[in-house]
Parts: structure tokens; sequence; C-alpha cells
């Protein structure tokens, strides 16, 4: 993996193509665990073309200083994002 934070990405190549293609991410927290949201696109293998944004968390922990992913999970289309943004917003709110 990365001894550097900011170095973490999800981008994958296989056979020289760029099949996950990052497109962003926001450090959520820093540490020996460490979580990451991830924006990002797949690549259609058939046609070639990436397809819509997708979106993952990811749990890395800093193990003999090198960043180790332990866990994710994968929001995969913008109407599940939206759910969880309210979700969050309305909860938050109620405290």
């Amino acid at each position: 993996m990365s001894e550097d934070l900011n170095d973490l990405s999800i981008n994958y190549e296989e056979d020289g193509k760029l099949i996950v293609k990052q497109i962003d991410k926001e450090i959520l927290s820093k540490g020996a665990w460490t979580t990451i949201l991830f924006r990002y696109q797949d690549m259609n293998r058939t046609s070639g073309e990436y397809g819509p944004d997708k979106y993952t968390i990811r749990r890395f922990q800093k193990q003999k200083g090198q960043f180790m992913p332990k866990s994710k999970f994968n929001i995969s289309s913008k109407a599940q994002a939206q759910k969880i943004i309210d979700t969050l917003a309305r909860w938050v709110a109620e405290e």
C-alpha cells in the first residue's frame, strides 16, 4: 500500500487500461484508522466508456508505517447517495 495518506487511491488498471478511475477523494478522518470517501467511475469493458459516478467509503489501518485496506462500503448510485445524505442530515438536525 502506501506510507503517505495522500497517495492512497482506488485507481485500478488491468492490461494497461484504467478500469476504475478515481475522480475525487475526501479524507474523513486521520490517524491509526483512516477513513476516506472516494468518488469514482468504472469502465464498461465492452464499450470502453466510463459509467456514472459511484462512491465508496474505505477504511485503512496504519501498520508498520503502511496504510492497509481493512474495509469498504460501496455506494452504487446517486439515488443511494442522496438517501444517505438525507438521512444523515435529518439525524444530525435532531441532535
